[in-house]
C-alpha cells in the first residue's frame, strides 16, 4: 500500500499529535536549565516550576489590591469582546455575503467595496476606531469587526456563487421564490464554509483583540502581557501565551465539533482539520 493511503489508528494519531507538544516542552526546560545554571536570577526563560507557581499566584491567589483573582478576570474580558466582534462580524458575512452571492445587483453595488475594504491593514484602523468610538469596549470589538467581517463576507458570498447552478434551476422550475431559494437551496450549502470562515477568523480576531488591550484596557489578557512586560515577568508572559493558544484551540475544536454534529454530510468525504 502507498503511504499517501495509509492511515494511523486513533491511539497512533494521538500519540503523534502529542509528540510535537512534549519534544517543544522538553527542548524548553533543557534550554531553561543551561540558562539558569549559569545564571540562577535569570528571567528570560524561567523554569517550569516558577511558570505553575506564577500562574497558581494569577488563577488562585486575590489581587491585594482588589481581591479579584486575575487570570479569571483577564479570561472573561477577553473572551466577551472577541465573542462580541465574531458575533457580530458572522451576522454580517451572513447577510451581506448572501446578499453579494445571490443578487446580481447587490453584488455589483457591495462586491468592489467589500473587496477593497479588507485590503485595508485593520491595525491602521485602530487610531480612528479610538477617536470616534472612544477607548472602551466598542473600538475594541470593531477592531476584531473591522479585521474579520470583510473576509468572511467574501467567503460567505464566493461559497454561494460555488453553488451548482443547477440546483438553483431546478428550484426555479419547481416555483421556488428568491427568497425560498436563498432559504431552502443556498443558506443550507453554505453554513458549513460560515463555520469554517469562523475557525479562520478566530486567528486575526485574537491578534487584533491583544493588540486593541495592550494599548487601551484596564484587564484582559492582552492588557495584562503588556504590563507585565516592563518587569520581564516571563514566568507571566509565557503562561498567558499558552493559555491564550489553549483557548483557541479548545474554540477552533467546538467549532470543528459543531459542524460534524450539524453537517455530517459536509465532513463524510474524508477528515478534518
Amino acid at each position: 500500500m502507498r503511504l499517501i493511503n495509509r492511515k494511523p489508528s486513533r491511539r497512533t494519531a494521538v500519540f503523534l499529535g502529542v509528540l510535537p507538544f512534549i519534544f517543544v516542552a522538553i527542548l524548553y526546560m533543557v534550554a531553561s536549565d543551561i540558562r539558569l545554571s549559569q545564571n540562577p536570577s535569570d528571567r528570560l526563560l524561567p523554569s517550569m516550576s516558577t511558570m505553575l507557581e506564577s500562574m497558581r499566584q494569577m488563577a488562585a491567589v486575590p489581587d491585594k489590591r482588589n481581591g479579584e483573582l486575575l487570570l479569571w478576570k483577564d479570561t472573561l474580558a477577553s473572551l466577551y469582546r472577541l465573542a462580541m466582534g465574531l458575533g457580530l462580524s458572522t451576522v454580517l458575512a451572513l447577510v451581506i455575503g448572501l446578499v453579494m452571492g445571490i443578487l446580481p445587483y447587490g453584488r455589483a453595488a457591495l462586491a468592489p467595496f467589500t473587496s477593497a475594504f479588507s485590503l485595508i491593514p485593520p491595525i491602521t484602523v485602530l487610531p480612528i476606531l479610538f477617536i470616534l468610538l472612544g477607548l472602551g469596549e466598542a473600538a475594541k470589538v470593531g477592531l476584531i469587526v473591522v479585521g474579520t467581517a470583510p473576509v468572511m463576507i467574501r467567503t460567505l458570498a464566493q461559497a454561494s456563487l460555488d453553488i451548482p447552478r443547477e440546483l438553483v434551476i431546478k428550484a426555479e422550475t419547481l416555483g421556488a421564490s428568491s427568497w425560498q431559494i436563498a432559504t431552502r437551496v443556498i443558506m443550507p450549502n453554505v453554513l458549513p464554509v460560515l463555520i469554517s470562515a469562523l475557525r479562520i477568523g478566530l486567528i486575526p480576531a485574537w491578534i487584533f483583540l491583544v493588540s486593541a488591550e495592550a494599548i487601551a484596557s484596564t484587564e484582559g489578557l492582552g492588557y495584562r502581557i503588556f504590563l507585565v512586560r516592563r518587569y520581564m515577568a516571563m514566568d507571566i508572559i509565557l503562561p498567558y501565551v499558552a493559555w491564550i493558544t489553549l483557548l483557541a484551540f479548545i474554540m477552533d475544536r467546538l467549532l470543528l465539533s459543531l459542524s460534524k454534529l450539524a453537517f455530517r454530510w459536509k465532513h463524510i468525504e474524508g477528515d478534518s482539520l
